[in-house]
């Protein structure tokens, strides 16, 4: 367990979140854009690194589990609205109506899912680096959709410091909690391969949607989402040389 990685994405979380609290005009494209990047980056170390990871584990029976986690993610944005991809066209379209507690109860599950992978022993010594790095990039979008949400929702600024601070250390908790048991019971370590596989499932739900997603007009891939996907997908092929 590499806490400074930890440490990073702790720091990436809380620099994402205080964004719009500090910018006055947040451009409305910036988290389209910042999504689109980071979900091609998070998509391609899930197909690179965890994905052989996984079936070199489990075999064919790692799909199942890649379907199941697939299908969790749909369930959990029904809490959260699909904000981990980019959705802030909340039902009804009035955000002062947020149901705020049901969505920090879907992005935190989601938040503690993004950590359980990093708490997992890789054979490929490139896949937690990189993963951490994918993790670390996503977290900066998805803090500041989350942080904006709730400012629109009237949040007072310290309840969204109190909000910030502790979606911010969920993931890295996750991550010491997962290594942690990992090391200690053999029945999590044997676990652990299991909920990597969900986990990925996820992913792969939250990345593409974000290809086609993430708040564009009409959904349609412009040039400019085009570019940051390509450059989220370049920037994973290079994580290869972590091997």
């Amino acid at each position: 367990m590499n806490f400074t990685y930890l440490i990073l994405i702790l720091a990436a979380t809380i620099g994402g979140g205080m964004i719009p609290m500090l910018v006055k005009r947040v451009h409305p494209n910036l988290p389209i854009y910042l999504l689109a990047f980071t979900g091609a980056f998070l998509f391609g170390i899930t197909i690179m690194h965890l994905l052989p990871e996984v079936y070199h584990e489990l075999g064919h029976s790692a799909g199942i589990y890649i379907v199941l986690g697939f299908f969790l993610q749909v369930f959990l944005q029904q809490l959260s609205h699909g904000m981990e991809h980019g959705h802030t066209h909340l039902p009804g379209g009035n955000h002062h109506h947020v149901a705020v507690m049901p969505l920090l109860i879907g992005l935190s599950i989601h938040a503690f899912m993004e950590g359980i992978p990093l708490g997992f022993h890789y054979e490929d010594k490139s896949a937690l680096p990189s993963l951490m790095l994918g993790v670390m990039a996503h977290k900066v979008p998805e803090a500041l959709t989350l942080i904006t949400v709730m400012m629109h929702a009237h949040q007072s600024k310290a309840q969204l410091w109190r909000i910030l601070l502790i979606f911010s250390i969920i993931t890295p908790l996750s991550a010491i909690l997962a290594a942690t048991l990992g090391q200690q019971f053999h029945v999590v370590t044997d676990s652990l391969v299991y909920l990597v596989a969900l986990v990925i499932g996820a992913f792969l739900h939250i990345s593409t949607t974000i290809f086609y997603e993430s708040g564009t007009k009409h959904h349609e891939l412009s040039r400019r989402k085009i570019t940051a996907i390509a450059a989220g997908i370049a920037l994973a092929f290079v994580t290869l040389i972590f091997e």
